[in-house]
């Protein structure tokens, strides 16, 4: 990022992206009705959906969405909520994740980083956190006649950790701001990016 070397990018998959629009305008229906969305409702612990699209759609851009200044470091950590829970008057990050197979117990390690940031900007943003986000995830079960795909939803609770995403963000500038690191054997991208800056 320092050097101004980006990785390369291969092909990437839309149909994920076109499920995360779905299932947004899927949720905001129930939401203008002030319900839940049968799949998950006696799932997510009395919680119900944050009741304001227009802004849920700002913060569902990166570029327009929440974000935090650190006035220690002087980064700023931004993110794009897919969607937003409350309970309590206390605020619970949601992200939709759509798979081609079984959550692996202990899978939904992978996300905590992602789900702390957001719980981060959200309590700097003066919406304190409840503690706790969920990872909604959709799996494909069947497909019948006229395309119609049966999915299964499974939620998963995830802990959140406000300081620990502090910790991270505060660490990732130190090390843009430090030394180039050693590139490792084992990295396809170290290797790339080192041949790329001695040409």
């Amino acid at each position: 990022m320092k050097m101004g070397v980006h990785r390369p990018m291969g092909p990437f998959p839309s149909l994920p992206s076109g499920m995360d629009g779905l299932i947004k305008t899927y949720f905001d229906k129930y939401r203008l009705l002030g319900k839940l969305p049968p799949e998950i409702e006696g799932v997510v612990e009395g919680a119900e959906l944050f009741p304001d699209v227009e802004v849920l759609n700002k913060w569902r851009n990166w570029r327009t969405g929440l974000a935090w200044n650190d006035p220690e470091s002087g980064a700023t950590l931004t993110g794009a909520l897919d969607d937003l829970m409350m309970k309590d008057g206390l605020y619970i990050p949601a992200d939709y994740k759509t798979r081609g197979y079984d959550v692996k117990p202990g899978g939904e390690h992978y996300y905590f980083n992602q789900m702390n940031c957001y719980a981060l900007m959200l309590k700097e943003n003066n919406m304190p956190d409840i503690g706790h986000a969920f990872l909604i995830y959709w799996i494909p079960r069947e497909i019948s006649e006229g395309g119609m795909t049966r999915f299964e939803i499974v939620v998963k609770k995830v802990t959140t950790d406000t300081e620990k995403a502090r910790r991270t963000v505060r660490a990732a500038v130190e090390l843009i701001e430090g030394p180039m690191p050693q590139s490792h054997s084992e990295c396809g991208f170290c290797s790339w990016g080192v041949d790329f800056l001695t040409d």
